[in-house]
């Protein structure tokens, strides 16, 4: 069953350069535990922008396609450019008469309002913010000690763990390696840095930073996190228990293949 509630921000999606949707009262759409997608009026999309299309044939999960049945896929055409199978209607009559187009990064280029977001619609129900603490915060694996810090910042969002974001200074990065993963976060912004614990065992794009942070959380530029879920945390003097959330399951952690 699909829940959806409409909004009034403005959000417009372009692709090679030109708006190929445009509303001011989008749909917001969950499917089950899903984040959001927005479901947007036919006449709130460009003329000449879709094609009906079969259905694409994908191999496994996709966290950026539906995740319920759909009733009609479409190619999306802009700028001299052709998205194979970028958007479609779901079948479900809530949101039978409107149509989703794809938030996978690289496609379409979305802002809400002026500013650039990817991933998915931000849930107005989700709080993210960003506080800087003179806390104690100790990192370590297998009894090596990766970082040790009293300037971190706490970083608290919706869902998640509290993450500890500390000065790189603060970090033994010398005994992580870099890789060149990448990853999106509609609150956050684009991942830019991530290190693995090459172990044994390795643990794969354990930390991470982010240069150029969404300006809601730009105490956290430059700073070092680590999955509370994967590595030992003392905070004040008390071990922490690693916490459980969806970055458990190595599937969800972007990048890993462990």
């Amino acid at each position: 069953m699909l829940r959806t509630e409409p909004i009034d921000k403005w959000v417009r999606g372009r692709l090679a350069g030109e708006v190929v949707v445009e509303s001011r009262e989008p749909l917001l759409v969950w499917q089950g535990r899903f984040p959001p997608v927005y479901a947007f009026r036919r006449d709130e999309v460009a003329d000449g922008v879709l094609a009906p299309t079969d259905p694409p044939v994908r191999e496994g999960f996709s966290f950026f396609a539906p995740q319920v049945a759909v009733a009609q896929w479409y190619d999306v055409a802009a700028g001299g450019r052709v998205l194979p199978a970028a958007a479609w209607t779901l079948d479900d009559e809530a949101v039978a008469d409107r149509v989703v187009l794809t938030w996978e990064p690289g496609l379409l280029e979305w802002t809400e309002e002026d500013e650039p977001v990817t991933g998915h619609p931000r849930d107005p129900h989700k709080r993210v913010e960003a506080i800087a603490s003179s806390r104690r915060v100790e990192v370590a694996v297998d009894g090596v000690t990766l970082a040790t810090s009293d300037r971190p910042v706490l970083l608290f969002e919706t869902d998640l763990p509290t993450r500890f974001y500390l000065p790189r200074e603060d970090v033994r990065l010398d005994l992580l390696e870099p890789t060149d993963n990448v990853s999106f976060c509609p609150y956050k912004g684009r991942t830019d840095d991530y290190w693995t614990w090459p172990g044994p065992p390795a643990l794969a794009n354990v930390a991470w930073s982010y240069h150029s942070p969404a300006p809601a959380v730009g105490a956290v530029a430059g700073r070092v996190a680590f999955y509370n879920e994967l590595v030992d945390l003392t905070v004040d003097g008390v071990r922490l228990e690693r916490p459980e959330s969806v970055f458990s399951s190595p599937e969800q952690r972007p990048g890993s293949d462990a």
